[in-house]
């Protein structure tokens, strides 16, 4: 009896391989279960719903950038020309939503501020101009595919007339430049009417030293002869009423103005006025803000564009020259009153029409 509990002493002290009892067995068992299955609930290795989606998100994001590499791959390869097309296109989409996000930056802070069109910085105001007339062009392909199956045409259509359906982010390099020159080519036409309209009515002018310098004045351009800011600036009396006021101006005369200005004849007389008004005011409100910033603070695209603008072809004239024109056209532009901005729309032509450089 001694000797057993002796055994079982020295057993239990030195961790005798003695077998244990079923029902020991079944205990460490559980345990042993317990522990390998509690583990993983503590990890830190378990991902988040929020992680999973980034997760996945990310991988389709990658396959979606791979497999359009690929696809961009193949159009180069096999369809040179449709791809050059295609990522015209693409890149306009990008530009024009670009455009469209700032429109909507600049319109909700002309809304928190409380300030208007006239007020903003000239850059913003330019934009805001620009992007108007290009979602006018844009509402107009939007309008003729609504009917099914219409937008087949629609994209036919843009292939074929680029320069009257597409706007210029849509443009290839090639094309900027040579519907440009078309454009200044359709507005050149309207030039000799203007002026001999501006002829006939010399005689209408009441004071004679008025007369003298219209007189002068139309001379000189007729013979070539790149005008002087103050020859310009000495008649601003006979355009702000009769016979070259805004009120006064003829339907004849308001159609060519609207050519020269790149904007459409074909509208009644009141509106032709009242769309001439509101142009010519805008780009008052530009040059006014512009000659605020600086010339010298524009770069040059930004230069050939407002030069462009107001009258003048520079896409085939050096950058130091575009900027000395602006410099005249702003001087002219700033000393005018509201009442006098008939003067600035035939400015467009009189400035323009003899400057060095534009032989083209």
């Amino acid at each position: 009896m001694a000797l057993s509990r002796v055994c079982w002493a020295r057993a239990a002290l030195w961790g005798s391989a003695v077998t244990p009892g079923p029902h020991v067995t079944r205990k460490l068992q559980l345990v042993r279960c317990g522990l390998a299955w509690g583990a993983p609930r503590s990890s830190k290795l378990h991902l988040s719903p929020k992680a999973d989606v980034k997760s996945l998100i990310s991988y389709v994001v990658a396959k979606t950038k791979v497999i359009n590499g690929k696809y961009h791959r193949f159009l180069g390869r096999h369809f040179p020309r449709f791809y050059v097309m295609y990522t015209i296109f693409m890149k306009g989409l990008q530009m024009l939503w670009a455009d469209a996000k700032k429109a909507r930056r600049i319109k909700t802070n002309m809304w928190k501020d409380n300030i208007e069109f006239h007020q903003l910085p000239y850059r913003e105001m330019e934009h805001l101009r620009q992007f108007r007339r290009d979602v006018t062009k844009c509402l107009f392909l939007g309008i003729i595919s609504i009917p099914p199956f219409a937008n087949y045409l629609v994209f036919l259509l843009m292939y074929l007339f680029p320069r009257q359906l597409l706007i210029q982010h849509f443009w290839t390099p090639k094309q900027q430049i040579d519907f440009l020159d078309i454009y200044h080519a359709l507005r050149k036409r309207s030039h000799p009417e203007i002026l001999c309209y501006l002829e006939k009515v010399i005689p209408l002018v009441s004071d004679a030293g008025l007369r003298g310098h219209m007189t002068e004045l139309c001379t000189k351009i007729q013979h070539g002869t790149h005008p002087a800011v103050h020859d310009i600036l000495a008649l601003r009396e006979c355009f702000s009423n009769h016979p070259l006021g805004m009120k006064q101006l003829h339907a004849l005369q308001m159609k060519a103005l609207s050519r020269a200005m790149l904007l459409t004849p074909y509208l009644p007389s009141f509106l032709l006025r009242h769309r001439l008004k509101t142009h010519t005011i805008v780009i008052h409100q530009l040059d006014r803000a512009l000659a605020k910033l600086g010339i010298g603070q524009l770069t040059p695209q930004e230069v050939k564009s407002a030069c462009y603008l107001r009258g003048l072809n520079s896409t085939h004239i050096a950058e130091e020259r575009c900027r000395a024109w602006l410099g005249e056209w702003l001087q002219i532009s700033c000393s005018l009153k509201e009442a006098e901005l008939s003067l600035l729309l035939h400015n467009v032509v009189l400035l323009s029409v003899n400057y060095t450089g534009t032989g083209r």
